[in-house]
Parts: C-alpha cells; sequence; structure tokens
C-alpha cells in the first residue's frame, strides 16, 4: 500500500484502498481473511502516522457524514469513533437511543432510515439484541458498522486488540494468547477468537465452566480440551478450553482477561465475587506462569480487584492504556476503509 507525503494539513492517509478490501459493511470478523486483516492492519499503520502529527487531521472523509447511534452506554468506543471521524475530516453526530424519537416508540428501522434521509454515509452502532446490526444493513444502502450488538460480536474490539499485540509481537503465528473470563457473554471474546485464529494464533480460553459457551465446555472436571468437533449452537473456531488459570497461562505470550459482568451473579453462574478473584483473577503471581514480558491486555471497563488486580493492571506488562490509544487508529481505518472501498 501506498502512503503520500504531504504537508499534514491536506495529506490524505493513504493515496488508495487496498485491494483486499471489498466490504461495505463491517459487522463482525468472522468471515475475514487474513488478507483483509493486514489491509486493515496496514491501513491503521498510515493512520497512526497521522495521529502523531502536529495537526492530527486529513480531509479523506471531508464531506462524508457519520452518525454514531448508540442503544447502549459506551465511553471507549463511541469516543473513538468521533475523534477517528473527526481526524479523518468527516461531520460526526452522536446520538443516544435515550432522550431520541426511540422513546417515543419508534422503531429502529424508522430509526436508521431517517438517519439515511438526512445524509448518514456511516451508521456507526451499538445494540443491546445481538444480530440489530445485520437487519440494519439489509435495510439500508448506508454503511454500517458494528460497535457491539448483544453478546455477539464487536469487530472493531479484535482489530484493535490484534493491531496492539503485532505491534510488540510482530506476527501473531504460533503466539499463545490466552482470554479469561467470562466467555459466554462476551462480545469481545468471540470477535478476538475469530480474528486471532484466522491469523493463525494458538487461543486459549479459559473460565468457569458455567461462564463457557455450551458447546465448548470441557466434558471433565479439569477442562482441557479442544472444541474442535464439537458442534455447537455458538460456532467458534477451534480453541484450547481450560477451567484452570494456572495451566493456562503457562508460556502465553498474551493474557486478555475480561470484565467480569456482576449481573451474572444475579443469574447464579458464579457463587460469590470473592471466590471468582480467588480462581481467575489475573495478578502478579499468577502472570509470573506466563512468559517474560507477555502481554496484559483488558477491553474495558476494569473491575480492578475482581478480574484483575491494580497492580498488574497499571504495570509495565499491561498495554490496557495502549489498546484505548489504537482504537482511534484502527476506527480510523475501518472508517477509510468502508467510505473509499464501498461499492454501490
Amino acid at each position: 500500500m501506498t502512503q503520500e507525503k504531504l504537508a499534514p494539513a491536506t495529506a490524505p492517509a493513504v493515496t488508495e484502498t487496498p485491494r483486499a478490501w471489498t466490504r461495505r459493511h463491517l459487522l463482525d470478523v468472522d468471515d475475514f481473511a487474513p488478507a483483509e486483516l493486514e489491509a486493515v492492519m496496514q491501513t491503521a499503520d498510515a493512520m497512526k502516522e497521522v495521529l502523531g502529527r502536529d495537526v492530527p487531521r486529513v480531509p479523506a472523509l471531508r464531506g462524508k457524514t457519520i452518525v454514531t447511534l448508540f442503544y447502549e452506554a459506551s465511553t471507549r468506543t463511541r469516543a473513538s469513533f468521533e475523534l477517528a471521524g473527526k481526524a479523518l475530516g468527516a461531520d460526526v453526530i452522536n446520538i443516544s437511543a435515550g432522550g431520541s424519537s426511540v422513546e417515543k416508540g419508534e422503531s429502529l428501522i424508522d430509526t436508521v432510515r431517517t438517519l439515511q434521509a438526512v445524509g448518514a454515509g456511516v451508521l456507526v452502532m451499538r445494540h443491546w439484541a445481538a444480530g440489530a446490526p445485520y437487519l440494519v444493513a439489509r435495510h439500508l444502502q448506508t454503511a454500517v458498522i458494528n460497535a457491539g450488538d448483544g453478546a455477539h460480536a464487536h469487530p472493531t474490539q479484535a482489530l484493535l486488540d490484534l493491531y496492539t499485540i503485532r505491534n510488540h509481537l510482530g506476527d501473531v503465528q504460533g503466539r499463545r494468547v490466552v482470554i479469561v473470563g467470562d466467555i459466554e457473554h462476551s462480545r469481545v471474546a468471540r470477535s478476538n477468537i475469530w480474528s486471532l485464529s484466522a491469523m493463525g494464533a494458538e487461543v486459549i480460553i479459559c473460565a468457569p465452566a458455567t461462564l463457557v459457551p455450551e458447546g465448548m465446555r470441557p466434558a471433565g472436571p479439569h477442562g482441557g480440551r479442544s472444541n474442535g468437533d464439537s458442534s455447537q449452537a455458538h460456532a467458534l473456531p477451534p480453541v484450547k478450553v481450560e477451567t484452570n488459570l494456572d495451566r493456562a497461562l503457562e508460556n502465553a505470550e498474551v493474557v486478555m482477561t475480561l470484565r467480569l459482568q456482576k449481573e451474572r451473579m444475579q443469574a447464579g453462574l458464579l457463587p460469590s465475587l470473592r471466590e471468582y478473584a480467588t480462581l481467575y483473577q489475573l495478578n502478579e503471581e499468577r502472570m509470573s506462569r506466563a512468559r517474560t514480558g507477555a502481554l496484559v491486555m483488558h477491553p474495558g471497563p476494569m473491575n480492578e480487584g475482581i478480574e484483575i488486580s491494580p497492580g498488574l493492571a497499571n504495570s509495565l506488562q499491561s498495554v490496557i492504556e495502549e489498546q484505548v490509544t489504537n482504537g482511534v487508529a484502527v476506527r480510523m481505518a475501518v472508517l477509510y476503509l468502508i467510505v473509499r472501498g464501498a461499492k454501490p
């Protein structure tokens, strides 16, 4: 991919869309080929260079309107999409379900059709219902980017996580990546499993059996089997399943812990937060089982003292803040590829 070295005030991030990119929407990464993931990574490199300038702005999407429509609360994802759009020169409009016509009973389809009618070129959407962005994409000419749908997918989080890992480790092929926590209800875990597996990483998931997707649950009390041959409603690439965190962490090069959603306690899936923290909290002592210098990741927001210790969250191994920073560059890349690569 070529890059044009012009004055910061006028230079586009890249001069052409990578040939591997042909998508009009970004709904998930479950069918991404390695070449498509590589296209996002290379474009994000160019966007990161833009963000490092004295004036981190380019007119690449000038005249385009990006609308963020969020039916759930968000800080990192929403803010980074807004910053990404503005850095590319687009107009960005933020809409929350609260305070909009949704409160008057307007349907999802009527809402998004209204946004398309007023000129939205890209709709960045978060919704509590799995599959909602797919429904919207079928009814609109406007490009749709999934910013999280229920427990199903969070594609841009997976892309920024992959980008962060690559920046530190280079090639992801063969790298041992452990994802710890509530896998069953985590859209972040699902999308990361797809993207990391597509790039050849060895993915291990670790959680109490009640927080592992049903078709992936270990047959015995000690876990450790693969889900490669299981038929399951939660179809995912083959990964290793461990219920013992100490075993899972052995020789890990990347460890990603997930936010424990406290509502799972109310559903009776965990006996107590104290027991979860005792068995599954990522802390300094446990990380000693991983490889020296292994990366510590978390998609945020964190419950420090539950799924991760405060010391580890703020340690030199932690790249949690870097994930947030990289989110802007990666979302710039996604917006650029969607708009420049979109076909009528």
